[in-house]
């Protein structure tokens, strides 16, 4: 399944609600329009949320490395939010909960922009 991204831009919060696989061949355009959506909206919180990823290799790990690192540059954060249970494993593998903090939410993922 080719991977979506919706986005809800609210109050200085930026949630980009992914959906689908994020491997190698299909991550690119997922952290181009995420980037662009940053660059528009210039979140203080920047908060992506896995619960529609039903695949990630890590590809998905350097999405989320180099939005961590972009947010950082800009005096900003990021949080990784509802990532289902293989997911969450590979982001602790990975030890990306070290800089970046999982949280669950009860957000509707509806689109605002």
């Amino acid at each position: 399944m080719l991977p979506t991204i919706n986005y809800c831009a609210e109050r200085r919060i930026l949630s980009v609600f992914l959906k689908g696989e994020l491997d190698h061949h299909n991550t690119r355009p997922i952290r181009e329009q995420t980037d662009i959506a940053v660059t528009k909206y210039r979140p203080a919180l920047l908060v992506l949320d896995f619960s529609g990823v039903t695949f990630m290799d890590s590809s998905g790990i350097g999405l989320v490395m180099g939005r961590y690192k972009r947010m950082h540059d800009m005096g900003a954060d990021l949080l990784i939010a509802n990532p289902t249970p293989p997911i969450e494993r590979l982001i602790r593998l990975a030890s990306v909960e070290r800089i970046v903090r999982i949280v669950y939410t009860a957000h509707s993922g509806t689109v605002k922009e």
